[in-house]
């Protein structure tokens, strides 16, 4: 029968996809990020496109709509990270892929130091080593929001996490 789900490309390629400059920025983005292909990148571009394109259409929106769906955008990003408290819609204009691919938990992971190269880190996620508050994630492109970046750890079950607590308790 097949999938019930109505399937939907998450992403837009570049409008021109041979443009040296472009394909420096996105190879080194990759490199950067420890991306596995372009199409990750593409898909956090078009989720910035759209939170930009949203932001854009409530500038030109009526006063009392623009004030109300302004607090939630601007929520919904201070929840994730994006965007500090006393963000403006000026601010969400100014969003850049770099600022999401910064929230993803493969990143998270790296800076945290779980993990010593940044595709290491996606291995862990992977292989099952990562968990947020003792939920195993296995998705290297699992947005972290501020509340869980602090309960990101290894899993309860992983024996990463019994060599880890080795090597600095003893």
């Amino acid at each position: 029968m097949g999938d019930p789900r109505k399937i939907r490309k998450k992403w837009e390629g570049p409008r021109h996809p041979w443009r040296r400059d472009v394909l420096e920025h996105e190879m080194k983005l990759i490199g950067t990020y420890g991306l596995r292909n372009k199409r990750e990148l593409w898909i956090v571009a078009t989720l910035v496109r759209r939170i930009r394109h949203r932001a854009r259409s409530l500038l030109a929106a009526p006063r009392e709509v623009r004030e109300r769906e302004e607090k939630v955008l601007i929520n919904r990003l201070v929840r994730l990270g994006v965007v500090r408290e006393n963000a403006k819609l000026e601010d969400i204009l100014a969003l850049k892929p770099e600022d999401l691919l910064e929230r993803r938990l493969q990143t998270i992971v790296y800076r945290k130091g779980l993990a010593r190269t940044i595709h290491e880190a996606r291995q862990l996620i992977v292989h099952g080593h990562i968990a947020i508050a003792g939920r195993r994630i296995r998705s290297p492109s699992y947005l972290v929001s501020l509340d869980e970046e602090k309960l990101v750890d290894y899993a309860p079950t992983s024996p990463i996490k019994a060599r880890a607590s080795q090597a600095g308790g003893g």
